[in-house]
């Protein structure tokens, strides 16, 4: 017998698909590459990869790789990016829950510009004072692999009174089974993570849609 095994897709699970409530709305169709001065102050909705988060003084400022947002207002899961910003909260956001990789979409106004070191290039930085904030949730991705079998390893099935390939008898259908397995990755329905006034982050609270 020989078994190919082949993969077939990579499907991710989707439980919710609406939009969050607190990130809906209209906003300045201004990129992160292209904000200038005259832009300051406008209202925006920006999304990303999360590459660093530092508390300061009584807030705490998220470092994001920009990327476009799917109908879901999702970062979508591409290369193509429109750049870096920080993205600035009040509040304390543990490191550890709003992790480098983890993904976000934000809502607020455009601040300035702070030039800062990236090795050893000044690299500018558009500043945003966020109103509101999703974490979107980790989610899954199911490897479907397929394990057709050759259909001339048995010749029952070339004779006999059921001929054919099983269980499409006298249909010309591989036999063929599947496994599954599965790998983290995320999902978009969103996890709001906000601090309760006074309270550290092991007391956040949890919305979901």
């Amino acid at each position: 017998m020989r078994i190919w095994i082949t993969t077939i897709a990579v499907l991710a699970l989707s439980a919710c698909t609406t939009i969050p409530e607190q990130i809906q709305g209209s906003y300045a169709s201004v990129s992160p590459a292209r904000v200038e001065p005259s832009v300051f102050g406008s209202s925006v909705r920006w999304g990303g990869t999360i590459i660093d988060a530092r508390n300061e003084e009584n807030t705490t400022c998220f470092e994001v790789l920009s990327r476009s947002l799917d109908k879901y207002l999702r970062p979508e899961l591409t290369d193509q990016t429109a750049g870096r910003f920080m993205a600035c909260k009040p509040g304390f956001y543990d490191p550890e829950v709003f992790a480098r990789g983890r993904e976000v979409t934000l809502t607020g106004r455009i601040r300035n510009i702070e030039e800062r070191e990236i090795d050893d290039f000044n690299y500018r930085y558009p500043v945003l004072d966020v109103d509101e904030l999703v974490l979107w949730e980790v989610r899954e991705q199911v490897m479907v692999i397929d394990h057709p079998y050759d259909p001339f390893y048995n010749p029952y099935y070339w004779g006999g009174p059921y001929w054919g390939y099983y269980p499409y008898y006298g249909r010309p259908y591989p036999m063929h089974s599947r496994s599954y397995g599965r790998t983290r990755t995320l999902l978009p329905d969103p996890s709001v993570m906000t601090p309760r006034t006074g309270s550290p982050s092991s007391e956040f609270k949890q919305k979901t849609p």
